[in-house]
């Protein structure tokens, strides 16, 4: 065997996968068709949060007077954040081309397919085969943008994130399909600096996988930043014929239609296991992901999958974690299965979202007697002084044993708090433990005490 573990595809699953093999004392290769580090830092999380601080940036300068500064004759350069959100992802992509090269692991570029008896073939741009082998083949391919029958993406007047991140100029209006983390995200982007932007969601609420209160607040906060928000409708076409995009969209009251520049289409991502030789080793498959074990295991000996293209959130640092899981079961360590119940999510807007359990409804539905404590912002000091008043903490615990079912935050900087909660549910941290935890004073994560305070009917602020 050439290598005793390759990984296909360098993203935060895959490049993650193959330090932690080489750590490990394990000869490694990776094989990535554009550049290392994967959607994730060259077209998602990192550059995406570049572009959402010129945002941030932009929103402080406007509102100075606010915090007695007086600023003239400023205004946003639309080119010039593209080319910085483009400037740090390159960054990112030499930064993690240095980590290989410390680990000493090959990186071989090219498209990469599996084949029977632990093989890889890899493509190269000039067309040239070649062939690896390995003991341990793990697959890291991702996902892509989700296309949608009646939402053609064509590149430009109807887009996914990649267009999103390059457009040559800024739209004037833009429709954005979906209300996740991509959509609002880039909702909140594109308004900040001047689009008129209309967000259309099939479920009754925005950013539906969050606790209902959650979503309630961010539609409260962006119809107040005049985002246009409609819920429970469903685009059945778009008109792309003429200058711009005429979308058709069906509510309850019945049919409308929106005109405007682009269309973003943020309905989810699809897992990239098509063309990569899966059927001809014969892996198995189930509603476009790939079937494995506890440990990443395929159904044939040797061959491994993590990341998007498995059952479970499709998050960057779940494929990290996915990954190393894989290898240290791989060189023999023992480890356990990922708890997929105690993964943060974070949605980067303004405000903020993070979350980690379960939400109030799920916890209900589950069976659970709950206490349930909320703390807004507009209560803390520090959000007060900081002028990000809006959101709040609310935190979920069982009654019987005071284990912490679920956090749920909205407002600024929340992701940065979320990770006490994480380690609080890995520890199996109770309520009144959280709340004898002296938090510093004053801070934003204080508000983690006060809402844990609040459900056991001992809140001080409020």
């Amino acid at each position: 065997m050439d290598f005793d573990v390759i990984v296909v595809g360098s993203g935060p699953g895959g490049y993650v996968t193959a330090i932690r093999a080489a750590q490990l004392g394990l000869k490694t290769a990776i094989i990535e068709k554009e550049n290392l580090g994967g959607v994730c830092l060259n077209w998602g999380c990192i550059p995406t949060k570049a572009l959402l601080k010129s945002a941030n940036v932009f929103e402080y300068i406007q509102h100075a007077e606010d915090y007695g500064i007086k600023v003239k004759g400023f205004d946003k350069d639309f080119d010039a954040m593209i080319k910085r959100s483009r400037d740090v992802a390159g960054g990112m992509s030499n930064g993690v081309q240095f980590l290989l090269k410390k680990n000493k692991i090959t990186v071989v570029n090219g498209f990469g397919t599996v084949k029977t008896g632990k093989k890889v073939s890899v493509k190269d741009e000039a067309g040239e085969v070649k062939e690896y082998s390995a003991n341990h083949i793990i697959i890291a391919t991702g996902a892509r943008s989700r296309q949608l029958p009646n939402l053609p993406q064509d590149g430009k007047k109807i887009i996914g994130y990649r267009e999103a991140m390059t457009l040559p100029k800024q739209p004037k209006k833009m429709v954005v399909v979906g209300s996740g983390a991509i959509g609002v995200e880039f909702a909140y982007f594109y308004n900040s600096i001047g689009t008129e932007v209309t967000i259309v969601e099939y479920m009754p609420n925005i950013v539906p996988v969050e606790d209902e209160e959650v979503s309630k607040q961010l539609e409260r906060s962006f119809k107040k930043s005049k985002i246009n928000i409609m819920t429970s409708a469903e685009v059945t076409g778009v008109d792309t014929s003429g200058t711009g995009c005429k979308v058709s969209v069906k509510t309850k009251k019945g049919e409308e239609t929106i005109a405007c520049d682009v269309v973003l289409s943020a309905v989810g991502i699809q897992a990239n296991i098509d063309g990569i030789g899966l059927e001809d080793v014969g892996i198995a498959t189930d509603k476009g992901k790939v079937l494995v074990n506890d440990f990443y295991q395929t159904n044939i000996p040797g061959y491994y999958a993590i990341g998007d293209i498995v059952k479970g959130q499709a998050l960057a640092h779940v494929a990290s974690a996915e990954g190393i899981l894989c290898v240290e079961k791989i060189a023999g360590h023992n480890v356990e299965p990922l708890d997929y119940g105690n993964i943060p999510g974070c949605t980067y807007a303004s405000p903020e979202i993070a979350s980690v359990g379960m939400t109030e409804k799920a916890a209900k539905e589950a069976g659970y007697e709950i206490k349930v404590g909320k703390f807004p912002f507009s209560a803390s000091g520090k959000a007060s002084a900081a002028g990000h008043k809006d959101g709040f903490v609310k935190m979920i615990f069982d009654a019987k044993y005071g284990e912490l079912l679920g956090c749920h935050m909205i407002g600024a900087n929340v992701t940065e708090m979320i990770a006490e909660a994480v380690v609080a549910r890995k520890l199996e941290t109770t309520g009144h433990e959280l709340l004898k935890a002296v938090h510093p004073h004053p801070t934003m994560s204080e508000a983690v005490m006060e809402a844990t305070a609040a459900a056991y009917g001992e809140v001080i602020h409020l």
